[in-house]
């Protein structure tokens, strides 16, 4: 299971801490990295058990789990820009005076009155999850669709594919299975998308490479290795440094 897929599968309370257990394992919700039970982590002459040194982690390399979620694209928190804005001012304990100065806006009262639409939003909610929660238990017939990566750049109906849609494109565009090659890439975006988010399954998480390992990789899938690279850059698959010279992973 994808970091994605961790992400989305996780508890509110799972997602709260920013990590999930896995096994013998703990694995970082935020960017996939893994810590093995039982192992001592050594950092800057302290040692830590893997569940405390997964926290270091998170606030090390994330900020905190509030500064990574208050990123995400804006679908995913169904935010606007100036709520976002007033989150992240309040969550730095800013009182209302001080986010009025900062953000220009009306009166104390104007504050009080976003932090109490701040406060409904949260209402709603909460009823939202509980009735998704106890439709998921009557709704027999509702399909698996398949999880947007955090990472995507734009989110609109190319993820509109169910799970048994995407084994169906991957079965028609990998014939000998998907360790194979494509025969073609595809011009329907959905489809592009089913088929990048499985050839992303050849690299390893938390390494780099250079072009030349990106492309040798690439080809292993299919001849065009420029237009597949081009692709996993722009869905949000893989990042790079601005010059080109390393890819690795995204989120």
């Amino acid at each position: 299971m994808n970091v994605s897929e961790l992400f989305w599968n996780a508890s509110l309370e799972e997602l709260k801490s920013g990590y999930v257990r896995q096994d013998n394992h703990f694995v970082c919700l935020l960017c996939g990295k893994d810590f093995e039970k039982g192992i001592i982590y050594s950092d800057q002459g302290v040692l830590y058990e893997a569940e405390r040194y997964v926290r270091v982690h998170i606030q090390r390399e994330h900020q905190s789990v509030f500064d990574y979620l208050i990123k995400l694209n804006k679908k995913f928190t169904g935010m606007t820009e100036h709520q976002n804005n007033l989150l992240q001012l309040f969550y730095q304990g800013k009182s209302d005076a001080e986010v009025q100065k900062e953000m220009g806006i009306g009166s104390a009262s104007t504050i009080r009155n976003h932090r109490f639409a701040l406060k409904e939003k949260e209402r709603q909610s909460k009823v939202f999850l509980v009735l998704m929660e106890l439709l998921k238990e009557q709704d027999k017939h509702a399909p698996t669709f398949i999880n947007p990566r955090k990472t995507a750049r734009m989110l609109d109906d190319r993820y509109n594919v169910t799970q048994e849609e995407s084994e169906k494109i991957l079965k028609k565009y990998f014939p000998e299975g998907t360790a194979g090659r494509l025969e073609i890439f595809p011009a329907k975006e959905k489809h592009k998308l089913v088929l990048l988010g499985e050839i992303v399954k050849r690299f390893e998480r938390g390494r780099s490479y250079d072009e030349k390992e990106v492309n040798r990789i690439l080809k292993t899938a299919f001849d065009d290795h420029v237009t597949l690279r081009r692709y996993l850059v722009e869905y949000g698959f893989l990042d790079r440094k601005p010059d080109g010279s390393q890819y690795w992973l995204k989120g």
